[in-house]
C-alpha cells in the first residue's frame, strides 16, 4: 500500500511544441474574430497544425502525470464515497437513543431497552474506514500533485486526531490505513464518539470537506486532459473533440451539399426560360 505523503510530488517536465495557443484556445483572435473564420489559416492548414499541436502538448502533460481518466474518475468516485460516509457519521440521527429489542441468551426472552443502536454505529464507522483507506490508497498511487497534496492534508488530520481515536478503537496502521477493533468501538464512551463525528469543525466534519476537496480536483484534471470535460451533473463529455474531428482535413467546398446546389441552379434556369417565353408572347 503507498502511503501519501507531501515529498512524494513527481517532477512535472515542460514541454514546449513553439506553437502559439493564444488565438485557438480562447486568447487572441484575428480581425474576424474567430480562427475558424479565417479561409487562409484553414486553406494553407495551419489551423490544422496548431490543433494537432495543442492535442500533442496535452498528451505529453498526460504522460508525465500518469494519471489516466479512468483513474482519475475512478478517484473522484471514491473521494464521494468518502464524503457520504463521513457525513453518514455527522448525523445526529445515528447518535440518538432508540428502543431496541436484546435478547436474553440463557433465556431466550426478549425484552425492550433504551439504548444506542451500536449494530448501526459500528456499520457506519467500518463503512467510513473502508471508504477512507480506499481514497488513500488511490491517492498514494496518483502521480497528480494536486491529489497528492489534498490526501496529504487529510491524513494529517487523522494524525492529528489519533489519540481520540485510539480511545474509540480506531488506529492508523501500515500505509496510513485506518484498522478498527469492533469490541473496543462498542466499549467507547458515547461523548467520546460523538465528539469525534458529530458537529463542525469535528474529525468526520473535515474528511468531508475534504474528501469534496479531492472529488473536486480529480474531476478538473479529468476535465484537462485532451480538452474533454464533465458537464454540471458530472457526466463525461468529449464535445470539442467530437466537433473537430470530422472536418479538420477536409478542404473547403469538399463538404458542399451538392443535390442543394443542382436543385438551385434547375430553378434558376427554369425561371430564365419562363421570362423568355413571356416576351415572346408579347411580341
Amino acid at each position: 500500500m503507498s502511503a501519501v505523503n507531501f515529498n512524494d510530488y513527481v517532477n512535472y517536465a515542460n514541454y514546449d511544441t513553439g506553437y502559439d495557443f493564444s488565438a485557438l484556445m480562447g486568447g487572441t483572435t484575428n480581425s474576424s474574430g474567430n480562427l475558424l473564420s479565417d479561409y487562409a489559416s484553414i486553406k494553407n492548414g495551419s489551423y490544422g497544425k496548431l490543433l494537432k499541436a495543442y492535442y500533442a502538448k496535452q498528451d505529453a502533460e498526460s504522460a508525465v502525470s500518469g494519471d489516466s481518466k479512468q483513474s482519475l474518475t475512478l478517484m473522484r468516485s471514491s473521494a464521494d464515497s468518502l464524503k457520504k460516509s463521513a457525513d453518514a457519521l455527522n448525523d445526529s440521527s445515528l447518535w440518538e437513543k432508540k428502543k431496541i429489542k436484546k435478547k436474553d441468551e440463557e433465556t431466550g426472552e426478549e425484552t425492550e431497552v433504551e439504548d444506542y443502536d451500536w449494530n448501526a454505529i459500528t456499520k457506519a464507522v467500518k463503512s467510513f474506514i473502508e471508504d477512507y483507506n480506499a481514497v488513500v490508497k488511490q491517492a498514494g498511487d496518483s502521480e497528480t500533485k494536486n491529489v497528492l497534496r489534498n490526501a496529504a492534508w487529510m491524513t494529517g488530520i487523522t494524525d492529528s486526531a489519533q489519540n481520540l481515536l485510539s480511545k474509540v478503537g480506531i488506529t492508523i496502521g501500515k500505509g496510513n490505513q485506518l484498522e478498527l477493533d469492533e469490541d473496543a468501538l462498542k466499549e467507547a464512551n458515547i461523548s467520546t464518539l460523538k465528539s469525534l463525528f458529530t458537529g463542525s469543525s469535528s474529525f468526520a466534519d473535515k474528511i468531508s470537506q475534504k474528501a469534496g476537496c479531492l472529488s473536486n480536483v480529480a474531476a478538473n484534471t479529468a476535465a484537462g486532459i485532451k480538452g474533454t470535460t464533465y458537464t454540471s451533473s458530472g457526466r463525461y463529455s468529449d464535445t470539442l473533440s467530437k466537433l473537430f474531428s470530422s472536418t479538420l482535413d477536409k478542404k473547403v467546398g469538399d463538404d458542399r451539399d451538392t443535390s442543394s446546389y443542382t436543385s438551385s441552379k434547375t430553378t434558376n434556369k427554369k425561371e430564365v426560360e419562363e421570362k423568355n417565353s413571356k416576351k415572346s408572347e408579347q411580341a
